[in-house]
């Protein structure tokens, strides 16, 4: 099954922006639905971001027009652009997707703090 590293989380002021990007061990040619899941301290996991390999996108409310989901099956990456980043943006963010079960990167943390 496919293994997926996440890289780019970091502290940021807000207002500011980061790339997440989360490399795949194998082609994503053929994988449907990737995204993005961001767990905060003494929260529950909540999605943020999904992607088709049709290139479809959905996004959580709180997210919509500040943050981009891409992805490139011939890097087998997938990226969330974060934009206009908020203190309550702060959490752990791992990349996802679904091979019979539920496939979870080890996360990258990601900080807005003045």
């Amino acid at each position: 099954q496919v293994q997926l590293v996440e890289s780019g989380g970091g502290l940021v002021q807000p207002g500011g922006s980061l790339r997440l990007s989360c490399a795949a061990s194998e082609s994503i040619f053929s994988i449907d639905v990737m995204g993005w899941y961001r767990q905060a301290p003494g929260k529950q996991r909540e999605l943020v971001a999904t992607i088709t390999n049709r290139y479809y996108t959905n996004y959580a409310r709180s997210v919509k027009g500040r943050f981009t989901i891409s992805r490139d099956n011939t890097k087998n990456t997938i990226d969330l652009q974060m934009n206009s980043l908020k203190p309550e943006d702060t959490a752990m963010y791992f990349c996802y997707t679904f091979q019979l079960r539920p496939i979870w990167g080890q996360g990258t943390l990601v900080t807005v703090s003045s």
